[in-house]
């Protein structure tokens, strides 16, 4: 009987230990005893597309610096496979840990954990995540999700990233100013460390890009994730709504009486969603009590969503008994995070309101704002493919399809949107000083950087040659916008820098006045109780001066590694009021 013919690559071949076992008892990761889940969720994982590719993968990755792995349709399982793929293979590609780079950090925590799941390990163990003013990791890390600006805060003090022989960028084609920022870095990192090894994992629109940015660390690899989708059907509106808000929640009550079975992903500005849930809410939970409708479940998704409320998204809803099992509704109303950075099992039904919010920075006024714009295209497909991972599903787009075609094909990088003093400032703090050699993705307007070059001046960042000075060393060492840093240094001078740092952590966080549609004028008196007459800075000073006083909990707690209670704007404060500690730059 002839062998069995062997495949492109053996991972096994590789490795300098056995790789993660089938069917062995033992976790090599931990040395604990595998438990029954692990071999559930690695059947699973065998069924995902992705999976085919795995062996290609590592052999391709082992022949070049850079692989570029692409694929439109979410659920191919790239995001949570790819960083197992590599600690299997790190016999291959060293010991040091492997990073995985989200935009997004409810992305980079679900992530972790849903990682940390499949490998059967301790969430801040073997796996960890890092996200701005928080980090879950220990000395036994092996793969550490971050956000792509924490991987960027990371090489201002390690230039070489010498702590990682592997790095992964998620999500791409995101492209916010820290995944640009972050792709220049690396590029510039791969010129001096040849044993540095990047993938890319991108959408198909992007990946060319992602290819020609790196075609000087020699040729990039460039591989197709394979996708299983179902068929969607897309419904366009009649007419363009008024008033998106109150047509998305028309929509999505309308789907919840009249379709079957399966979750529900409706698409609006993070400036919109509480208000919709709100209206959702109202809409449906006195029916729902009567019994005329069935049960459901209203839950928001956007990047800044704390850790102890993504258990409702991504966790199947409760079942309730009644004729039989039945599981309730979800229904989710989400920024456009959730267009690839994240899959979520069970939806079925997708509403596309067609617009999103952005930065936008006007170089003519000097002024930045947050506008409400049409998608573009490309989004508008990514959006509809969400309801097609799991079942055949269908999209209701709240607009025509004439207006469909005349969107957009792409959406300009924030690079081209936005103020760049913090750009410019953290390229400068790398000795990347010439910023017209650049190796840009997409290089910015003159005026821009012009702007940005003229506000550090302004700030004393930089010196009448351009070079940075002492102070703007400072600057780049403080995760914040230059000119609250500038605020935050200065404010020794004028003996009041406890008062500048709990604005800045303030300022750090989204907005911390809420105003439920169903208590509009309550949320106004509670408000009004910490107005100040100076402005809105001091406002906020005066909630946490009352925060602190009280003692009462703006948000939800999580319980800490070091056994408290801890808020994650409590974090955040926590980690600014370090900064008392720096005897050249504030008193305590």
């Amino acid at each position: 009987m002839a062998a069995p013919r062997r495949g492109l690559f053996d991972v096994a071949d590789l490795l300098d230990e056995e790789p993660l076992p089938r069917r062995a008892t033992i976790n090599p990761l931990n040395g604990k005893s595998f438990s029954p889940k692990y071999y559930h969720m690695l059947e699973r994982r065998r069924q995902l597309p992705v999976w085919t590719m795995k062996e290609e993968f590592i052999c391709e990755l082992a022949r070049r610096q850079v692989v570029v792995l692409h694929g439109d349709a979410p659920g191919s399982g790239k995001t949570t496979q790819i960083p197992q793929f590599l600690l299997e293979a790190r016999g291959l590609f060293g010991r040091p840990m492997i990073a995985c780079a989200q935009p997004w950090r409810v992305a980079a925590m679900s992530v972790a954990k849903r990682v940390a799941e499949e490998l059967d390990v301790t969430i801040g163990e073997e796996v960890g995540y890092s996200i701005p003013f928080e980090a879950c990791t220990s000395n036994r890390t092996v793969i550490k999700m971050m956000t792509h600006d924490i991987l960027v805060r990371e090489a201002l003090s390690s230039p070489l990233l010498s702590e990682y022989n592997v790095i992964v960028v998620d999500e791409a084609q995101e492209r916010t100013l820290s995944t640009d920022l972050l792709l220049i870095i690396l590029k510039d990192i791969l010129k001096k460390r040849i044993d540095l090894k990047i993938v890319v994992l991108s959408s198909s629109n992007e990946a060319i890009s992602f290819v020609e940015h790196f075609d000087q660390c020699g040729i990039p690899g460039v591989m197709v994730v394979p996708t299983i989708t179902y068929p969607v059907e897309i419904l366009y509106s009649d007419e363009e709504p008024r008033d998106p808000v109150t047509a998305a929640v028309d929509k999505a009550v309308e789907v919840h009486l009249t379709e079957p079975e399966g979750d529900v992903l409706l698409f609006l500005p993070r400036e919109m969603i509480q208000q919709a849930c709100d209206l959702i809410d109202n809409a449906l939970k006195l029916m729902s009590e009567k019994g005329l409708c069935e049960p459901f479940l209203v839950v928001p998704l956007f990047s800044d969503l704390p850790l102890e409320m993504q258990d409702q998204i991504f966790e199947p809803a409760p079942r309730l008994w009644r004729v039989g099992i039945r599981q309730i509704r979800k229904i989710i109303v989400s920024t456009h995070i959730a267009e690839c950075s994240l899959v979520m099992d069970g939806i079925s039904y997708v509403i596309d309101s067609g617009i999103f919010g952005h930065k936008y920075y006007d170089p003519v006024t000097n002024l930045g704002t947050v506008m409400i714009s049409e998608i573009n295209r490309k989004s508008a497909i990514q959006r509809s493919l969400c309801a097609g991972r799991a079942r055949p599903g269908r999209c209701f787009r709240l607009y025509n399809q004439a207006t469909f075609i005349q969107l957009d094909p792409e959406i300009l990088p924030e690079i081209l949107l936005c103020d760049l003093a913090s750009m410019v400032l953290t390229l400068m703090k790398l000795g990347i000083t010439n910023l017209v050699t650049v190796d840009y993705l997409d290089c910015p307007a003159p005026q821009v950087v012009i702007n940005a070059l003229d506000a550090l001046y302004q700030l004393g960042a930089l010196d009448d040659e351009a070079r940075l000075t002492i102070f703007g060393e400072l600057l780049s060492q403080l995760p914040l916008d230059p000119q609250l840093a500038t605020a935050l240094l200065k404010s020794q001078e004028f003996h009041c820098a406890n008062e500048i740092i709990s604005i800045s952590a303030m300022l750090s966080v989204p907005s911390c006045f809420l105003r439920p549609m169903a208590a509009q004028q309550a949320a106004d008196e509670a408000h009004a109780k910490f107005w100040h007459n100076d402005g809105h800075h001091l406002s906020l000073l005066n909630v946490y001066n009352a925060y602190k006083q009280n003692g009462f909990f703006m948000q939800a707690a999580h319980l800490d590694q070091d056994g408290n209670y801890r808020t994650i704007k409590c974090n955040q404060v926590r980690i600014l009021m370090l900064f008392a500690f720096m005897p050249t730059c504030i008193h305590p």
